[in-house]
This record gives C-alpha cells, structure tokens and sequence, in this order.
C-alpha cells in the first residue's frame, strides 16, 4: 500500500512541472521567432528599396571597418536590426554599394558622413578613396561632412568634391607615431624576470619587458616606417585638396600658432586654410543638399537612401557562380579553430582546402590583415595554400592593413602577392618569451621544492629561475624557426638564405618599401589581386569572386540559410516590438560558441607577433 505523497513532494513535483513548461514555452517563442523571420523575408523578398531619379547615396559610415564580421554577418544584421550599435562595417560592402552607385542613372551624387567612422586601417582608406574616386569619374558629385574630422577621416573627406565642416568643428591632422611603456625597472623592482629568445635584431616586442628605453633598431626602424606611411598619406591629402606639396606637414608645424592668430577657431582655421570649402551645420547641409537635388516633402529633407539599404544584396547577388574565392585571413594566429575576427590554424586551412575541393572554384585570393601569432597555426594555413597550387588553382595574396610576421608567413605560398603603399609587412622573424618571478619569492619569504623524474618536467615553472638546459632548447628552437621562415621568404621569392635574412631580422616594412626588397610582387588592392587571380586561372578577367567563410551551427546555420539582405530587411520594426525578440539574438550568439574548440595554452609560444 502506497502513502500518498507529502506536501514537500508535492511542492518539488508542481516547481518541477512549472520549471519544464517555462522550458517548452521558451524554445516554442524561440522557434515561431525564427519562423515568422522566414516568413517576413518571404513577403519582403529581401529587396533592394526603389530608388527614384535624381536621389542621393548616403554613405554614413559606422564603427571600424573590416575585412570580414566579428562573428558572422548575420548575428552583426540581426544586432543592427535590434536596435544595436553598429561596432563594424564590411569593406566588402562599401565598395560594392559605391560601384553600385557610380553606375546607377538614378544616384545623381554622394553624401559621405565620417562623425561614427571608427578605426579604420590605411589600406582600406585607401579602397574607399579609390572607390570614391570612381564615383566622380563617372561625372557625379561628392559632398562630405563631418563635426570632428580627425586625420582619418579627414584623409576620406578630402576625396570629396566639397568639404563642409561643422561651425564648432575641427580637423584634426597630427601626423603619426606614439610611445611605449617600459617596464624593466618597474619588473627589477618587483623581482620579475622576463626571458626573451628572438632571431632578428628589430624583432622589438619583447624590448618594452627587458629595456628601459628603446633600442637603437627600435627607433630606426620606427622613423623610417613611419616617415614613409605619414609621406604617402600627406600626400594622398595634399593631390585631393590641391594643396601644395608639404603643405599639410607646414600647417601641423605652424597650427598653434595659426589658430592662435583666428583666436582658436579651429573652424575658421580649417577654412582658411583650404582644408574645406565651407562651414555648414546639419541642417545647413541638409538645406544646401535639397537645393542640389529634389526635396522629399515627406521627410522634409532630400531624396536620399542610405548606403546599408542601397547595397543589401548587392555582394550576395555578384558571388553567385564566382569562380574565385576569397579567404579572410584578419586578425591573430592561433593553432586551432577560431571565429571571424582572429584566424585560427585548423579553421582556415579548413575553408582553404574545401574551396580547393569545389570544383566551382578556379582560384583563391587570400586577403591578409594580420600582425601574426602563432607559427604552427601560420604554417597549417601555409601548408594548405601550397596543395592548392599544386592542384593547379592560383593563390594571389591581397595585404591589407598588417601582413606581419606570421601575416607575412602565410603568404609565402603564393603565385603572386600584391600590397597597399602604406600595408605594414615582414617582420620576418621569432621570439619566444618566458617570465620567471623566483626574485619576488624570495623577497616573499616563500619558496618552493619537490621532485621530479626529469628536469623538463618542472621547467616552466615560473617560480624557478629558468634551467640552463631550457634557455639552449629555446635559443635552438627559435634560430630553428627563423631558419624555416628565411627558406619559404627564399623559396617564394627567388632568394638566397642570406639575402632573405638581409631583408628580414624582424623589421618591418611598408608595402612600398617592401616592392623595392622583392618581399612583394606589386602595389595594388583586392580587385587588382582579384583580377589576376582570374588572369592566373584563364578565366574571364571579369569573373567575379565570393568570401568563402566557415558555416555556422545551431541556430547560426538555421539562420544562415537566409540572405543575409533577407535578415536586415525581415528584422524590422515589427518584429523588433514583439515580446522576447532580443532573445533570439542572444540565444543565435551564445549557441554559436558552444563547442568551440580554443586552441590550449603553452608555457610559451614562437610568437611571430606584432609588427610596432
């Protein structure tokens, strides 16, 4: 005979069934999100919006720029489509819309807007000055403005056929450069010892741990890296201003002194120093803008679309059939699986090897913005590239921002290599880096002791002094990977051993700098890289190219089965109203980092790392 269960069990079974019903509940919400998402994108058809005659591109660029998405390109839509802050912007994007544009009978002109540009790198400046410039060459007008133009975003203004400042605004030109900490006193103090093993004597990172103070190669070659990048960026200003040559060093040299004489209206001094062509706020420009073109009364403003919603679609449409992939190589080297936004060894060389499978793909680009890291991660990319020749699919690197160290590394398996002017490269070299604090035990008053069965068992034990035998193992092993490094800059570019350590020792070049020491090919962006991928591969020299990206799971491989303009254009004011819509978001980012596999800490790594 059972007795009937008491009010404790009776109040676990109610809590029990009350906990899996809110657990139903909230996977079903979660599921009919995702199906009225499919729904929506059905109805909307993920269009491009009508555009009339005589209407203006906004191009209000937001955030840093980047090769590829943090993430993925979805979860970046769904978070803008939700009302987030926009971090990133596709270079991909931009480019396409602009080219759009400049085709477009209907687009009569630009309208660059730079207040919410954030970092962006000098190549990618450099695309977009270049895709600007085809706009006007296709005889329409460009109008930028901007509040706080400094010198980044002023290098973009600059391209424009008029400048309009804010009247409290400034420009902001400075020049390049800056300082670093260094901590070896500080380190002595605390009883803190750094080791560093480095082949390559301007192999500098480890310097800010082990000096007090910059050495000798440090700032030779900080000055003429320097001097070089802020030479061709003065001059990209000075040709699009029309400004004499050296004028914008002598209005950095004189402007406390200028400003001073306008009583520090930096505006005013903007204007007269033909940096702009007039002083506007919005509303001002807004007014001026309607003038130009045709007022929409409904808005009260001119007719206008934005460049988001001008180019959705537009990247998605062009890669279908490409016969050239592009493999995004941004950010640091790890060995293992990474996401967008960092490059992981068994990752990349994992899309690198399924693009050389598909028969559809007749050659791959490889678009390089990285400092480096890890040199087991760089050579599994390496590895992967060199088995793609040799099944006779061309691989052209495209460097972008940084092509350093393992950057660099992994672009020594190429039929061609191609960099911007201003791209930082080389940084052919290896350190390894290992601190020991058995100083600031001691002081401590605490120490260690124990046993072991061989001496490498305890010897990276950082409470220890480091083992003689360990300091000859690091030293070999380092001289070892720079010796591998120096054959494949050999091997892919025609170079004795020597004369591959002559351009290396871990200095870092620009890309015109590089041209000159053979470490590249030739000057030129990814759709120079593009186009003689296709060239290589005997293919229409118009042939277009598609980014090949890792797939994702759960509910970002759910997701990512719709366009990606479907997303922005289904994500609408509808949907973000509804009860729990931000759940979806978070439930698609947090899935997407389960299971992911990070790659495991060593005690010390060869870190072809970060150029200055």
């Amino acid at each position: 005979m059972s007795t009937p269960p008491g009010p404790f069990r009776r109040f676990l079974g109610a809590f029990w069934s009350a906990v899996d019903a809110t657990r139903r509940f909230t996977f079903n919400l979660l599921f009919l999100l995702v199906v009225l998402l499919f729904a929506l994108a059905l109805l909307t058809g993920g269009s491009r919006p009508h555009v009339q005659e005589n209407t203006a591109l906004v191009v209000d660029l937001r955030g840093a720029i980047v090769e590829q998405y943090t993430g993925s390109a979805r979860e970046a839509s769904l978070s803008e489509a939700l009302g987030g802050e926009v971090r990133e912007t596709q270079l991909r994007d931009v480019l396409a819309g602009i080219d759009a544009a400049a085709q477009d009978a209907k687009i009569g002109r630009m309208v660059l807007l730079l207040d919410d540009l954030g970092h962006t790198g000098l190549a990618q400046l450099r695309e977009i000055s270049a895709a600007i410039g085809r706009f006007r060459a296709a005889g329409k007008k460009v109008v930028a403005w901007g509040s706080n133009l400094e010198q980044r975003r002023y290098y973009l203004a600059a391209q424009a056929d008029e400048v309009y400042l804010d009247p409290m605004g400034s420009v902001g030109l400075d020049g390049f450069g800056g300082y670093r900490n260094y901590y070896h006193d500080a380190l002595e103090r605390i009883g803190v010892s750094v080791h560093v093993y480095r082949a390559g004597k301007y192999k500098s990172f480890g310097e800010t741990y082990t000096n007090s103070a910059p050495s000798p190669e440090s700032l030779e070659e900080d000055a003429a890296l320097l001097g070089d990048v802020w030479g061709g960026f003065a001059a990209d200003i000075e040709k699009a201003r029309k400004l004499e040559k050296g004028a914008v060093g002598h209005w950095i040299d004189e402007r406390a002194d200028r400003l001073a004489a306008v009583g520090g209206d930096a505006a005013r001094l903007a204007l007269e120093s033909r940096l702009v062509d007039g002083l506007k706020t919005r509303s001002e420009l807004r007014e001026y803008l309607i003038g130009l073109g045709v007022a929409d009364e409904e808005h009260k403003t001119f007719r206008q679309v934005a460049l988001g919603d001008y180019a959705a679609g537009l990247v998605e449409a062009s890669e279908r059939n490409a016969a050239i992939g592009i493999v995004v190589a941004e950010g640091g080297i790890s060995d293992g699986e990474e996401a967008q936004g960092a490059i992981g060894g068994r990752s990349t060389a994992a899309i690198i090897r399924k693009a050389r499978e598909d028969d559809a793909i007749r050659a791959i680009v490889l678009r390089v913005d990285s400092p480096g890291g890890s040199a087991y991660g760089s050579e599994l990319i390496r590895r992967e590239l060199e088995l793609t020749r040799k099944a006779g699919k061309p691989v052209v690197v495209s460097m972008g921002n940084v092509a350093a160290s393992g950057g660099y590394w992994i672009s020594t398996s190429a039929d061609r290599v191609f960099a911007d002017p201003g791209t930082i490269t080389g940084s052919i070299g290896v350190f390894s880096l290992f601190p020991t604090v058995e100083r600031s035990m001691d002081r401590l008053g605490i120490h260690t002791g124990g046993a072991t069965t061989n001496w490498p068992a305890g010897a990276f034990d950082v409470r220890r002094p480091v083992d003689p035998r360990l300091e000859k193992e690091l030293r070999s092993q380092v001289l070892h990977t720079y010796d591998e490094f120096l054959a494949r800059v050999g091997k892919a570019h025609e170079m004795t051993p020597a004369q591959a350590d002559e351009v290396g020792q871990g200095r870092v070049w620009t890309g015109r700098q590089a041209l000159d020491r053979r470490l590249v090919d030739e000057l030129g962006g990814l759709a120079a890289a593009v186009k003689t991928a296709a060239s290589l591969a005997k293919i229409d020299p118009a042939s277009h190219a598609r980014y090949l990206e890792s797939e994702s799971a759960g509910w970002g491989h759910l997701l990512g089965s719709l366009p990606h303009a479907w997303l922005r254009a289904a994500v609408d004011e509808r949907v973000r109203a509804l009860p729990g819509a931000a759940v979806l978001l978070a439930a698609e980012r947090d899935l997407a980092w389960i299971g992911r596999d990070a790659a495991a800490a060593q005690p010390f790594a060869h870190c072809l790392c970060a150029a200055p």
